[in-house]
């Protein structure tokens, strides 16, 4: 089973004012410490979304675990290290096929009966939420709450990210609620190093 870090962060292209502005931002990031990090661009064109994958991957290397979001094929394009899927993307068994045993498999619920499906696949960690209202989506599901999370607890043995409004603010509570990670945009935006430090020290 993997073992995940306390804060998964994640570089969503509709947030950064340029897709320059990826590197650097990942960048600070990793030199916070985190370990994990989830490219989401759910706007961009393949070509520039692959090349802007390629640079993630040339800059930060190994140093970090990179995660595409939906797109297996550009997992494997840009050497990636694993892929998250949403309820309106490919199955986790045809992502498996893709990317094979080895990388990283993540799956996004919303509800207990989408978790329990989810979590009878080879998927390697799931995801829960909202937790919070977020502004990160433009229409998002409706929010769990931390009752939310707790369900999820009790429903998988499998490695459980919360995600949703999640900041600084709450992001302890959500832990103390069963999740082992805290996957998190909006509020790395400014300083994202010092806030990623800042999570740390929280998360502890």
């Amino acid at each position: 089973m993997i073992v995940l870090p306390r804060l998964y962060a994640i570089v969503d292209s509709s947030n950064i004012a340029s897709s320059e502005g990826a590197i650097p931002f990942a960048k600070e990031l990793a030199a916070a410490g985190c370990l994990v990090l989830q490219y989401r661009n759910k706007s961009g064109k393949a070509s520039a979304m692959l090349d802007q994958a390629r640079d993630l991957k040339r800059y930060l290397g190994s140093s970090v675990r990179l995660i595409m979001n939906d797109r297996a094929d550009l997992c494997l394009a840009a050497d990636f290290d694993g892929v998250h899927v949403g309820q309106d993307d490919l199955s986790p068994e045809s992502v498996r096929k893709i990317i094979g045993p080895d990388r990283w498999l993540g799956v996004s619920t919303h509800n207990p009966d989408q978790l329990r499906e989810a979590d009878l696949t080879s998927a390697d960690y799931l995801a829960i939420g909202p937790v919070f209202a977020t502004s990160s989506k433009e229409n998002p599901d409706p929010v769990v709450g931390l009752e939310g999370v707790r369900r999820a607890r009790a429903l998988t043995q499998k490695p459980l990210v919360a995600i949703g409004g999640i900041t600084r603010l709450n992001a302890a509570s959500v832990i103390e609620a069963g999740a082992d990670s805290v996957a998190v945009i909006s509020d790395l935006l400014r300083e994202p190093r010092k806030s990623a430090e800042e999570f740390f020290r929280i998360l502890r």
